[in-house]
């Protein structure tokens, strides 16, 4: 379920292309020649459902003895991944011509009336299948009569609908081209560096052998034979044993140039396979991800650096407002408060007006729920710290997609280890307004968010179980999860809240009357609403590009590794949240409205609106149509959405209490 998760921190952060340094987490893997080479499965995925299903959940071949599990992280728990073992018999350097696995009973076939089978309803839902050798995804090879496409994310078609007949076919065979390249280092030791996969799909006519065991070949044994199931009746040129010298390997134009049929997703069907392998010598182990990454420069990198133009451009003329209106008001402000009036001043009462005639009232605490202000300030400290500290270490390149799993566990621990920064400002802040129900701030501040998170995690879980998809985690993962919480996340929070209580209060350059100041009419510019459509479109309009882009690697299996283009877009978001923030708490402190804590809180996070707002047009581009899917996005959006309302909240407050101490502190008070 992770990608839902990530899509919490993801959005937090708000990207240069990382190709010239990553760690890829894992240690190279020689091969000599003959060595077996292991063919691994993962979850089948769905831009339509966002439900992955397991591999073996429909009728494909399996290994000896029944699918083996990999060993798998939380990370890959939670991201639904399910690595296991497969039938293919793949080794270094060596050939393989229709190969055939297994013959298997897809099921009925399609027809009015009748329910379709578990793969029609797979191949009619666009799932497809993520293959993985050696570490590396496989790419996708689509051939046409005009076109040949590859394509480095989503892996490839279960099958496909044809045009004419609206009947599902399913892809039986798969060419499966592997390149590789020499060890300078190591005589006789080769390297993978790509892996690709196309599928076709071919009728075969065959007669099941009568003895298949006798050809079965282990895995481990030298050499390399023929596993033979069935008789093919009807052979294309690279499955026709008759051809021994200068076979070919399956093609496009071999399998449809004469008129021959697709296999039909029901009955029963023969699965065949070619293994191709290349030398490439241009393309070394420590690069190979480089394609993936840029997704075969799907993206231009001037489409970020456009978005970081853009996103400048917003500062730029957000901090040339700012030096136009509060620096030169401030300073004309400060010349008049401070300069001595006179006695025809005085006798007027002109010597106060604008916003030092709210010094007294400025500091008082917020008039609803100093706790929940203080909680929320707390829990957004959390989560930008987690933020900042996973974008900055997956900017420098140590969360590769190599090490799967490790993005998601590295925020979720981050976070979880943040959990005294949240007690310490939520205990602290609470102490500055003079709260006494301290044991509540902190015991909200550790369940809060955190509760909110895992009650739609569970929620989400049972979705995912009643759609017997790999995003239901195992009961021990929910442990696990239990325990970071209870077991490392809310002691932390108790102890920075200690420190944050043992610390004083936050010291005001001026005194707060008794008496609250009655606030005049407002224009109906500087209402709540206004400010909040106004206050957060700057910062989204800021950072919307570089969304569009996270959001198709979290709901469209897309590679999404910009973390540099995605640093400065993070801090272009966090300065825009802060100036926006502070120059309305300006204007309102003008209108002798002192009312800003929350107001500052909501203007900053009001971007989080925009974001949930801009779901609903993203959520379009799935083609989605079963309820399971619109609970499952609109709830991790909504919660995604939550956590950055939290966070740009959290830097609103403090931009403005840092904003109001240095005005008022730099002028006197009678």
């Amino acid at each position: 379920m992770a990608r839902q998760i990530a899509l919490l921190a993801a959005l937090l952060y708000g990207g240069y292309e990382a190709q010239a340094f990553y760690l890829p987490g894992v240690n190279p893997q020689s091969f000599s020649e003959g060595d077996p080479v292991k063919l691994k499965v993962n979850k089948m995925t769905s831009s339509q459902t966002l439900m992955p299903l397991d591999y073996y959940r429909l009728p494909y071949c399996q290994p000896e003895g029944g699918p083996k599990m990999d060993n798998e992280n939380l990370g890959e728990f939670l991201a639904g991944d399910r690595i296991e073992s497969s039938p293919y018999r793949l080794r270094m350097k060596e050939d393989m011509y229709c190969e055939q696995l297994c013959i298997t009973n897809i099921g009925r076939g399609e027809a009015k009336g009748v329910s379709p089978n578990k793969m029609v309803r797979a191949i009619r839902k666009n799932y497809h299948n993520n293959w993985i050798v050696d570490n590396l995804s496989a790419a996708s090879k689509i051939e046409d009569d005009t076109t040949v496409t590859t394509r480095f994310w989503q892996g490839f078609p279960v099958g496909f609908i044809a045009a004419d007949t609206k009947k599902a076919y399913i892809h039986n065979h798969v060419n499966i081209e592997i390149q590789y390249h020499a060890v300078e280092t190591e005589t006789d030791k080769f390297r993978i560096v790509r892996f690709v996969v196309e599928p076709f799909s071919i009728k075969h006519d065959f007669a099941p052998g009568d003895d298949d065991d006798d050809d079965e070949v282990d895995a481990d044994d030298e050499g390399s034979s023929s596993f033979k199931v069935a008789d093919i009746e009807n052979p294309i040129a690279s499955c026709n044993p008759a051809i021994k010298n200068k076979k070919e390997h399956t093609s496009y134009d071999m399998v449809y140039g004469r008129g021959r049929e697709p296999q039909p997703a029901s009955g029963k069907v023969l699965f065949t396979y070619d293994v191709k392998w290349v030398e490439n010598k241009e393309l070394h182990w420590a690069s190979r991800w480089d394609v993936y990454l840029s997704m075969d420069n799907a993206i231009p990198n001037k489409v970020h650096w456009l978005s970081i133009a853009n996103s400048l451009v917003i500062v730029f003329v957000l901090s040339a407002m700012i030096a136009a209106i509060l620096v030169r008001n401030l300073r004309r402000d400060f010349s008049r408060y401070n300069r001595l009036a006179t006695d025809e001043e005085k006798a007027e009462d002109l010597e106060e007006f604008g916003w030092k005639l709210v010094h007294a009232d400025v500091f008082r605490p917020p008039s609803f729920s100093p706790l929940l202000l203080s909680v929320a300030c707390g829990t957004g400290a959390q989560i930008l710290c987690m933020s900042v500290i996973t974008l900055i270490f997956s900017a420098m390149g140590f969360l590769s997609p190599a090490n799967r799993g490790a993005l998601l566990m590295a925020q979720l621990l981050v976070y979880v280890m943040m959990g005294f920064v949240s007690g310490y400002f939520s205990a602290r802040l609470y102490k500055t307004f003079k709260g006494k129900s301290w044991q509540k701030a902190t015991v909200l501040t550790a369940l809060g968010f955190p509760g909110i998170c895992f009650a739609l995690f569970c929620l989400m879980n049972v979705l995912a179980l009643t759609q017997h998809s790999t995003d239901a985690v195992p009961f021990t993962t929910m442990l696990i999860l239990i325990v970071l919480w209870f077991g490392i996340s809310t002691p932390l929070v108790f102890f920075g809240a200690y420190f944050g209580y043992k610390q004083d209060a936050i010291e005001f350059p001026v005194n707060t009357s008794s008496i609250p100041r009655q606030i005049p009419d407002q224009p109906w510019f500087m209402n709540d609403l206004f400010t909040l459509l106004v206050g957060g479109i700057l910062p989204f309009g800021a950072c919307f590009v570089e969304l569009y882009f996270i959001l198709g690697s979290v709901w469209m299996d897309q590679y999404y590794y910009v973390f540099g283009f995605l640093l400065l877009v993070f801090i272009v978001l966090v300065v825009t949240c802060a100036e926006i923030t502070v120059l309305f708490c300006y204007f309102h402190l003008c209108g002798e409205n002192y009312h800003w804590w929350w107001r500052s809180f909501c203007t900053a996070g009001s971007t989080a609106l925009y974001v949930f707002v801009y779901s609903f047009a993203y959520f379009k581009q799935l083609e989605a149509n079963n309820f399971s899917t619109y609970m499952l996005y609109f709830g991790y959006m909504g919660l995604a959405s939550l956590g950055l309302f939290l966070m740009m909240g959290f830097i609103g407050v403090y931009s403005c209490l840092w904003f109001n101490k240095t005005i008022y502190g730099s002028i006197k008070i009678d």
